[in-house]
């Protein structure tokens, strides 16, 4: 078992990685992990969410578990790849790492805790659910309340291919989740703007009011001005 002192040393080290310009080159997409290999962590475990800004839906989070040393080459922050990178690249990490976990939290849990304690919550059941418990945990600019190490990294799905592998589990599992609720509520063009407030989908709450999965939190602009128009 390591002793405290071993423990601060990884967090010391760490955060002065935060620091380094340089950590964000693609050579050192592992810089963050490596520094935890060879401080005796062996599973780490990426994590990030998709649809935290989103007007509907549910908020997903992915925690992944890599391979020591394994390098996946086009993984970046989900929001640079198009979608059909990410489909390939989704393929190629639910292959090779040995642990996904994801989790989900609705629009209603969405409305009545919030969205940054609903995305806290989903990361929390995405690390619940994974098959290989994590010894740490790197996370994109959030905490989880889990009794686990962990490290939050500004812009982590930037900076770590674990963090940037979740980002796209989870943006991928979410992109899904919008067909499926497209062929529900297909009069507000869920399966284009995946639930983002476009003019087009604020339009469609203007014109057709909001559907079950809509955040009410999230409307009251958007309702106030229905209201005005009829």
């Amino acid at each position: 078992m390591k002793d405290d002192k071993y423990e601060h040393g990884a967090h010391l080290s760490l955060n002065r990685l935060q620091d380094d310009e340089s950590v964000g080159q693609t050579d050192d997409l592992l810089r963050y992990e490596q520094e935890l290999w060879e401080q005796g962590y062996i599973h780490i475990a990426g994590l990030d969410e998709a649809g935290r800004g989103c007007l509907l839906g549910d908020v997903v989070a992915a925690a992944v578990i890599l391979p020591r040393d394994l390098r996946l080459h086009g993984v970046n922050d989900s929001k640079k790849l198009s979608a059909k990178k990410r489909e390939e690249l989704y393929e190629l990490i639910m292959d090779q790492a040995l642990a996904v976990g994801v989790g989900r939290v609705d629009a209603a849990t969405i409305d009545r805790v919030n969205i940054k304690q609903a995305s806290r919550l989903a990361m929390k059941l995405a690390v619940e659910s994974l098959k290989v418990s994590p010894d740490y945990l790197l996370i994109d600019a959030e905490k989880v309340d889990a009794p686990i190490r962990q490290l939050s990294i500004i812009h982590g799905d930037a900076l770590s291919q674990s963090i940037a592998a979740a980002s796209i589990v989870a943006k991928v599992t979410r992109d899904r989740l919008c067909l499926e609720w497209d062929l529900a509520y297909p009069e507000y063009g869920i399966a284009v703007h995946k639930g983002y407030g476009t003019k087009a989908h604020r339009a469609a709450v203007q014109e057709y009011g909001a559907c079950p999965i809509h955040r009410r939190s999230f409307l009251s602009n958007i309702l106030v001005e229905q209201q005005q128009l009829f």
